[in-house]
């Protein structure tokens, strides 16, 4: 496929700015500066890159309880994200959802989810919604490995097909539930399992590689577009970090994580690739490196400095007044 030098750039800062983004709340997080429970999404950056690359605004996504990443690559705004998970005034969601509810509807994104698996039916109302009033619009739905055995998942891709709806599933494979190892929780292949629905599946082995996932997401995408129902598609990809901060990982075998970061991080592979097949000037990404680390310090500077919600805010956002 064709890329032109913009579209690189574009796509490398978005995934440098998620994995900036989580490596900086884990540090603020160990600091004890961060409030609440937070799940990070470093490693997994070109699944969200590669997929929302062939989005909009109108189109919709659900996410998951690890849904900063979503939330950046559907361009959410980074300094309404990092107070709302300071739980300050300003944040996305009046500071009153923190790290595992950030929504912008404005942008599509229909809300991280601290459900497993409870995005599905969100997402199905919004793909039917889509169909209903004849929008071109489809709608997408991450989920991880674990949210692939629970009934609110299933039953989502049996409306889905049903239905024939405009909807995307991304099952987001990083081998483990939570702690435990996807091969002691799941029976048979997930993508047979979609297939049994009569849902055209996809599988990406090296979800580490943006184009491959890119290149997928552009089939997967452009056939619910088209009219044709739903499709799912499978991304097996490295998770750096451990399930949730302050998780020790020791389920982990020793030294995976460190194999991990050094043979399958998107970055580098991007960086290889463009730099060896596409004679891109390292000395730009360089610089992408620099402006989104400046930007980082800004907003978490920021979001420190914030004022939290007050007593006016407790009932806002909860009752339609309408």
């Amino acid at each position: 496929m064709n890329f032109d030098t913009a579209q690189l750039t574009e796509y490398y800062r978005q995934m440098r700015t998620i994995r900036a983004f989580e490596d900086r709340i884990h540090h603020e997080v160990s600091a004890g500066t961060v409030p609440g429970f937070v799940h990070l999404y470093a490693g997994e950056e070109a699944c969200a890159v590669g997929v929302c690359a062939h989005l909009d605004d109108k189109d919709f996504i659900g996410s998951t309880h690890r849904g900063h990443g979503h939330c950046i690559a559907k361009g959410c705004d980074l300094g309404g994200m990092m107070k709302e998970i300071y739980g300050k005034r300003d944040g996305l969601c009046g500071g009153k959802g923190g790290s595992m509810h950030i929504a912008d509807f404005e942008k599509g994104m229909m809300g991280a989810n601290a459900i497993v698996g409870g995005s599905g039916p969100l997402v199905v109302g919004a793909a039917l919604t889509n169909k209903i009033l004849g929008k071109e619009a489809i709608a997408v739905v991450f989920m991880g490995d674990g949210a692939v055995n629970e009934g609110a998942a299933l039953e989502s891709l049996n409306l889905a097909s049903i239905w024939k709806l405009p909807m995307l599933f991304v099952v987001e494979d990083n081998g483990y539930a939570e702690s435990t190892a996807t091969s002691h929780t799941t029976a048979g292949d997930p993508l047979i399992r979609a297939k049994a629905f009569g849902i055209e599946s996809y599988k990406v082995e090296d979800g580490h590689d943006f184009f491959e996932v890119y290149r997928t997401a552009k089939d997967a995408v452009e056939l619910t577009r088209s009219g044709n129902g739903p499709s799912l598609i499978q991304i097996i990809v490295p998770r750096f970090y451990a399930h949730y901060e302050g998780d020790g990982g020791t389920y982990r075998s020793p030294g995976e994580v460190e194999k991990l970061r050094r043979n399958f991080d998107c970055l580098k592979w991007f960086r290889n690739t463009v730099a060896t097949n596409m004679n891109l000037d390292m000395s730009i990404l360089d610089g992408i490196d620099k402006d989104v680390a400046n930007v980082i310090d800004r907003i978490v500077s920021d979001a420190k400095k914030a004022s939290p919600p007050d007593k006016s805010d407790l009932l806002t956002d909860v009752y339609d007044s309408n």
